[in-house]
This record gives C-alpha cells, sequence and structure tokens, in this order.
C-alpha cells in the first residue's frame, strides 16, 4: 500500500493584479517549496482559494506543480464539492491527468448526515482508482468524519489517508489505536502539528510552510528524528505565525506572509480582499516580529 508522510505544503495559488491565475509564480513558489525539502504539493485547497477557481483552473494547478516536482514528490489535488457528480467528475479528471492522488472534503454548502458523508466518500472512491486523503475539519466544515466512519471507509483501498483537523490531538491516537497503520495520519492545524507529530502522525498538511519551508520541514524531521527539544526550539519561536493559519483570514495571513518573505504577493479572489487597517499591522508586526527573532537553524546542524 501507498504510504504518504512527511511535509505537504497546501500551497496558496497565485494571482495576477486582474485576478488571472499566474502560471509563472505558482511554478516558481511549488520549486522553492520542492527545493526546501517538502515531501509533496496539495494544490487548489482552502489556503489555494479552491471556492474561486474553476474545475479547468485546479486541473491547471495540478499540472503546474507535476512540472515543478519533475516526478520526484507527489502532487495531490484538492477536491471540495457540493455536488456528488461534481465530485466525481473532478477526480476522474484528476486521474486522467496522471495526479498522484486527491484530498477529499466533506459535502460543501450542506450538512450532511453522518451516513450521506460516508455515502459521498465511498461513491468518489469507488469511480476514481487514485490514493484518497480524507479531509476532516468539523470546526470549519461542520461535519465531522469520525473514527468509526474512518473505519466503514477502510474498506476503499484508494483510501489511504486522513487530514485530522478536528482540533483535538488525541483523535490522532483514536484513529490509531481503531486502524493501526490502515490510514497515514496528517496533521490539518498549524499550531498542534509538533502535538500530533509526538502522538503518531505521519504527515503535517502545513500552511505557514508556504512562507517559512525550512523551519516546517526542520520541525517535523527533527521531531521524527527524536530530537524533540530542538524541534520545541523551533516551533516556540514558530507559535505566533503558526496561529495565522487559524484565522478565517487565513489566505490574506499567510499570502501577506509570503510578500514580507518576498515569495509571493497579496493578491486575492473576491469575495476576499487583501488584509487592510488595524488587523493589517497586526498581522504585519506577527510576522516582522518573528523575523527578528528567527533561530538560526545552522546552529541545529541543519544546512540553509
Amino acid at each position: 500500500m501507498i504510504k504518504w508522510q512527511g511535509v505537504f505544503p497546501a500551497v496558496t495559488t497565485k494571482f495576477t493584479v486582474n485576478g488571472a491565475l499566474d502560471a509563472q509564480s505558482c511554478e516558481q513558489h511549488f520549486r522553492w517549496q520542492i527545493d526546501s525539502g517538502v515531501d509533496g504539493l496539495i494544490v487548489a485547497g482552502s489556503l489555494g482559494e479552491s471556492s474561486t477557481l474553476t474545475h479547468e483552473e485546479r486541473l491547471e494547478l495540478g499540472r503546474i506543480a507535476k512540472a515543478a516536482a519533475g516526478g520526484k514528490k507527489r502532487v495531490i489535488l484538492t477536491i471540495a464539492e457540493g455536488a456528488t457528480s461534481r465530485a466525481v467528475d473532478l477526480a476522474r479528471r484528476a486521474e486522467a491527468q496522471q495526479l498522484d492522488g486527491i484530498m477529499l472534503l466533506p459535502p460543501m454548502m450542506y450538512r450532511a448526515s453522518a451516513e450521506e458523508t460516508v455515502s459521498w466518500f465511498e461513491t468518489v472512491a469507488s469511480n476514481c482508482g487514485l490514493p484518497i486523503m480524507v479531509y476532516n475539519n468539523p470546526v470549519t466544515y461542520n461535519i465531522d468524519v469520525t473514527t468509526s466512519m474512518l473505519e466503514r471507509l477502510c474498506a476503499h483501498q484508494n483510501i489511504i489517508a486522513v487530514k485530522e483537523s478536528s482540533d483535538d490531538v488525541r483523535r490522532v491516537i483514536h484513529i490509531r489505536n481503531a486502524l493501526g497503520e490502515r490510514l497515514a495520519i496528517f496533521a490539518g492545524v498549524d499550531n498542534l502539528a509538533l502535538e500530533s507529530c509526538l502522538v503518531g502522525a505521519d504527515g503535517w498538511v502545513a500552511g505557514l510552510v508556504d512562507a517559512f519551508p525550512a523551519e516546517t520541514v526542520a520541525v517535523w524531521q527533527l521531531a521524527k528524528a527524536g530530537r524533540i527539544q530542538d524541534a520545541l526550539r523551533i516551533y516556540r519561536w514558530f507559535a505566533p505565525l503558526l496561529e495565522l493559519d487559524t484565522s478565517p483570514q487565513l489566505v490574506q495571513n499567510i499570502k501577506l506572509a509570503e510578500t514580507i518573505m518576498g515569495v509571493g504577493n497579496e493578491y486575492v479572489r473576491p469575495p476576499r480582499t487583501p488584509l487592510r487597517g488595524e488587523e493589517r499591522t497586526r498581522v504585519e508586526t506577527v510576522i516582522r516580529t518573528a523575523l527578528q527573532r528567527r533561530p538560526s537553524l545552522a546552529e541545529l546542524g541543519i544546512p540553509a
């Protein structure tokens, strides 16, 4: 069975000032992430402004990411749809495009029952051969894919992973106790990633990695190597930045961080708008204060 593990950035989508997809900037950013040591790329997710993208744009992002990865890292397409038929159509198109997998959200714009939610995942899995990561985020989407539901979904061999964003680290242990190694478990909340790693998560679907890939990879690799104090040294510094991923304005927060780091811009698609006023000042202060206190990875024996 395929095993997904490590740091998978949920990459932002780059736009031009007029709101068009900026393929060149996307590819440059994706290559930088790969060169910084990440283990895969997840495109067109919530952080990638999926709700504003057409199917064609999502698949184009998959193509750009595949070119940037050069066959060395996995490229995962996010599917967030309101109708089962559209989710199946996009999954089949992703498979035809030879992407490496999909991250599948529960039904959008409808609070599905447990049975409806299981049926949703089962239908997509039955109509697509790609490996699937179940995305569980009950805090945001009001649908909880519980451990017992995951047990049922494991009857489908191409359901191989879960992004766990319930805000409860205990869920990692519950899933592992119930399913052993059957599913790869990914931390889905930036400021609970190290805690999730320490109780057995296999990977981290990360957000602030878009601006700080070296530190994100370092935290994960140090923790997996048993260098907990070194991982904590970076993670404690990282904490105010990681909290920017837990805001409703996470896209704007992270795009501002990318801009300050010189690896992106703040262009977003409506209804989003760039940060303004006091909130912009607050977020920028968090980022610039962190940069003043940025730890030296070289001192920890991590090459730049």
